[in-house]
């Protein structure tokens, strides 16, 4: 898949932006539409390797993934360890 490819399956594809780039509490309600989101992990490397400002990403505000990312500088791509985290918890449930 195409690094970009995962966009036309996420679950905020038809949503108004407006709804996405919320402030405050309206954010909770854009993080609840990535809740089932097949493409969230996706979603939210793409916001954390390229250091994507505003807006909610893959369940996480820009407030939330600051953190991440001051808790974190070791990362250099959060895809490979988002990825990695995916295959090692699908793998916990099928042992």
């Amino acid at each position: 898949m195409a690094s970009t490819q995962w966009t036309e399956r996420a679950a905020c594809r038809d949503s108004d932006p407006d709804e996405l780039f919320a402030q405050s509490a309206q954010q909770n309600r854009a993080k609840e539409v990535c809740g089932g989101c097949a493409v969230r992990t996706k979603c939210l490397a793409e916001a954390l390797d390229n250091h994507i400002e505003f807006g909610v990403w893959g369940g996480m505000t820009e407030r939330e993934r600051k953190a991440l990312l001051r808790r974190r500088p070791d990362v250099t791509s959060w895809r490979t360890v988002l990825e990695q985290a995916h295959e090692a918890f699908i793998q916990s449930r099928a042992d």
